[in-house]
């Protein structure tokens, strides 16, 4: 996978300048600041995402170099294969947590480097703190975009259980860089899925999950399709966000329950979540997603946005 090049000269940190986009609907704001200038702190992320006192998303992406991350101590050190002068998808919950990796957010952040001129070619590198993820963009422009995200190797732990409301389900724990518990209900319709109520927060066994989950519902939905690729039907509810309408890194911890539930270890499926379809590969040496992105608005926040109300 080739490293990413600049075709213009770096631009400046702008703490007031501001993307959204979103990916299947999982939407992020993007601030650009290569050299880490930015203080991020928890309560101005949070503030920032918020759908009333802010702009509102999902996350936030800041674009960044890796070696800036390191020097301004955000990063102890670099993580797997990432490489110095890599874009560095520095990734924030809505709750302004700190997140090791958010799929959707990659093929977004992938997108912006794209349509901003920030590299020139179609397949590099984005870091992440879950390590380097090699992306390839196959058609964009300002608006739209179809990436591939090279999503690594995945983990399988055990299993455990979550309630939500009045009902337990039993799911597979999966690490994709960051935890999940992905339940596969085989009984389970499209109607039953749609309504779950994730309103009051999910119940997970604290010990299994020191950190958290993020926690996805998945049903395969029938026979494969004219491309070989499993149909199932996901929802997701993410720690430190809520529900979303999508989740990549749920996607693919959903696609290997559901072929692990058929005693088999590859695959491909078509997911379809509630902000649209997307496309998860699970091969010997890898998993891929590959699914739309949209950058929908630019925008620039005026002074004083992030004081506290009075």
């Amino acid at each position: 996978m080739a490293r990413q090049s600049t075709t213009r000269p770096e631009p400046a940190s702008d703490p007031r300048r501001f993307v959204k986009g979103h990916g299947t609907q999982n939407d992020f704001v993007i601030l650009t600041d290569p050299a880490a200038d930015l203080d991020l702190t928890a309560p101005a992320v949070a503030a920032l995402c918020d759908r009333r006192r802010g702009i509102g998303a999902d996350g936030l992406l800041r674009v960044v170099r890796s070696a800036a991350l390191v020097e301004s101590g955000v990063l102890d050190a670099l993580p797997d294969g990432v490489g110095p002068d890599d874009w560095f998808m520095d990734y924030r919950n809505a709750d302004g947590s700190i997140a090791e990796m958010c799929g959707n957010g990659v093929r977004v952040f992938a997108h912006h480097l794209r349509a901003a001129g920030l590299v020139s070619d179609d397949e590099f590198t984005v870091g992440s703190r879950a390590g380097a993820r090699p992306v390839i963009v196959h058609a964009h422009d300002d608006v739209c975009a179809d990436v591939t995200v090279e999503m690594g190797r995945v983990r399988m732990d055990g299993e455990s259980l979550v309630r939500i409301g009045d009902d337990a389900y039993r799911g597979a724990m999966v690490d994709v860089g960051n935890p999940h518990l992905a339940c596969v209900v085989p009984d389970m319709t499209a109607a039953d899925l749609a309504a779950v109520d994730f309103t009051a927060g999910v119940e997970i066994d604290d010990q299994a999950f020191p950190n958290g989950a993020n926690v996805e519902l998945v049903t395969p939905a029938g026979p494969v399709d004219e491309r070989g690729r499993l149909p199932a039907s996901m929802r997701v509810f993410e720690r430190g966000v809520g529900e979303t309408r999508s989740c990549g890194t749920g996607l693919v911890a959903a696609a290997v329950a559901v072929l692990a539930a058929r005693d088999e270890t590859t695959g491909t499926l078509c997911i379809t979540v509630p902000g649209g379809r997307v496309e998860v590969g699970i091969r010997a040496e890898g998993t891929y997603l590959r699914g739309p992105s949209m950058l929908v608005a630019d925008g620039e926040l005026r002074s004083g946005w992030d004081r506290l109300d009075d």
